[in-house]
């Protein structure tokens, strides 16, 4: 029966030291051969904690990389150029979100979000920008786009 490992790597410069090496080490695979498959399929997503799953077949020792996608929030991080949320997203802002960039976050992260639509996951996507404090649209509340959304105003970048 195989045998999975999921860690949580940095994009594109995963090691074999934890926590890959020592989750990995008892299973009998060849590290480094995992470590190498992993690096140049979250090589995209450079400088951003992604999700990996290793399955492992321990009679043959052959091994499948599963890439998941990067948190929303450190796919708005990205798209905003901050390095990371505010400590008090009421009272300090730290970036502005475009709508354009709402939209290909909330198209990334397609699969992982529950919004039925396009437009409902970029509502999801705004909601993490309300806790992250992030102004969308030119220094817009969060909340406020989302009410725009719903109301039809973006309904021509939404598409």
């Amino acid at each position: 029966m195989a045998q999975s490992v999921e860690v949580l790597v940095d994009g594109g410069a995963a090691s074999a030291g934890p926590p890959l090496g020592p989750a990995l080490g008892p299973l009998g695979v060849n590290v480094m051969k995992v470590v190498t498959a992993i690096n140049e399929k979250t090589a995209a997503f450079r400088g951003m904690k992604v999700p990996v799953k290793v399955t492992v077949e321990p009679k043959t020792k052959e091994f499948s990389v599963t890439v998941g996608t990067p948190p929303t929030s450190a796919l708005i991080l990205k798209e905003i150029g901050a390095e990371k949320g505010s400590g008090t997203p009421n009272t300090a802002k730290v970036g502005d979100l475009s709508i354009e960039s709402a939209v290909r976050v909330a198209r990334m992260k397609e699969d992982d979000l529950s919004g039925g639509s396009l437009k409902n996951r970029v509502k999801e996507v705004l909601g993490v920008c309300v806790s992250m404090g992030v102004t969308v649209d030119g220094g817009k509340d969060a909340r406020e786009v989302q009410r725009a959304i719903s109301a039809g105003a973006y309904d021509a970048q939404i598409q």
